[in-house]
C-alpha cells in the first residue's frame, strides 16, 4: 500500500514532502554515516525542492545524489535540461553537497555514459527516492507500457505522446515538435529498490493518474502503480491532485 498524505495547497504539500524526506536523510546519516538520494525534477517539484534545500540539520557533505532522467541529445544549457534545472534549484544552493552524479544526455558515446552512470548507481543503494507521477502515470520517463522487468540502473526509453504533451504544456519547449523522442531514465525496478520513496504530486491535471496509481490494479499501463507493492512509499498530494480519489481512500488518510 502507498501511504497518502493530504494537504490543501501545493505549497503545503511540497513542504510536507520535503520535511518527511529530510527526516529520513538525517536518520540515514545518523545510522550509516552517509546517505544516498535521488532528486526528482519537473514543475511538480518546485515547492518540495525549495523546502528541501532549506531543511535544517542535514549534513549535505555526507550526501551523494542522483537524478531520474535526462533527454537524449540535450545540452545542459537548454531551458528544459534537467541538469540545468538541478544546478539552479539544488546543487547550486548546496555548496557542501558531497557529490551529484549528473546524466549527460548529450554524451557523444551514450553506451559509455550509460555504463558510467549505471556503475555509480550500482555502488550507491538509495536511501531516499524523491519522485513524481506523470499525467500518464509514468515513473521517471518510464511511459506506458512500462518495462517492469529490467534491473539495470538506467536505460534509453522512448517518450510517448501524452508525456511529450505534458512537457510542452508545462512550458519547457516552444512547440510539441521540439520535445525529444528519447531519454535516459532510471528503470522502474531500480526506483522500486529504494529504501524510502517520497512522491510529490500536486495539481488537478495529475488527478486521473493519482486515482489509477493509488486505487487501480498494478499495471504497466499506469507505471507508478507498481509502487503499491513497495514497503515504504509515501504519496504527498494537494487537494486538487487527490480530487478523484474515493471518499473511502480520502477518509482513511485524512
Amino acid at each position: 500500500m502507498i501511504d497518502i498524505h493530504l494537504f490543501e495547497t501545493k505549497t503545503a504539500n511540497g513542504l510536507g514532502a520535503a520535511d518527511f524526506g529530510a527526516a529520513a536523510l538525517r536518520e540515514a546519516i545518523a545510522a550509516r554515516g552517509r546517505a544516498n538520494v535521488v532528486i526528482a525534477t519537473g514543475a511538480s517539484q518546485f515547492e518540495m525542492l525549495e523546502a528541501l534545500v532549506a531543511a535544517p540539520g542535514i549534513d549535505w557533505s555526507k550526501v551523494t545524489a542522483f537524478h531520474l532522467d535526462e533527454y537524449i541529445g540535450m545540452p545542459e544549457t537548454h531551458p528544459a535540461s534537467f541538469r540545468k534545472y538541478l544546478k539552479e534549484r539544488f546543487t547550486g544552493r548546496l555548496p557542501t553537497l558531497g557529490a551529484f552524479h549528473f546524466i549527460a544526455g548529450d554524451a557523444p558515446d551514450l553506451d559509455a555514459e550509460l555504463a558510467r552512470i549505471n556503475a555509480e548507481l550500482d555502488a550507491h543503494p538509495i536511501d531516499v527516492m524523491f519522485a513524481g507521477i506523470g499525467e500518464n502515470g509514468h515513473l521517471a520517463f518510464n511511459d506506458p507500457p512500462a518495462d517492469f522487468t529490467s534491473t539495470v540502473a538506467y536505460k534509453v526509453v522512448e517518450l510517448e505522446e501524452r508525456c511529450r504533451r505534458q512537457q510542452f504544456g508545462e512550458g519547457w519547449f516552444p512547440t510539441l515538435e521540439d520535445v525529444p523522442l528519447e531519454a535516459i531514465s532510471m528503470t522502474v525496478q531500480r526506483i522500486a529498490s529504494s529504501r524510502l520513496i517520497v512522491l510529490t504530486v500536486p495539481d488537478e491535471r495529475k488527478a486521473e493518474a493519482v486515482q489509477h496509481v493509488l486505487e487501480g490494479p498494478v499495471t504497466n499501463m499506469w507505471p507508478a502503480s507498481i509502487l503499491q507493492q513497495h514497503p515504504a512509499c509515501h504519496a504527498f498530494l494537494d487537494s486538487a491532485a487527490a480530487s478523484r480519489l474515493s471518499k473511502k481512500t480520502a477518509a482513511a488518510n485524512a
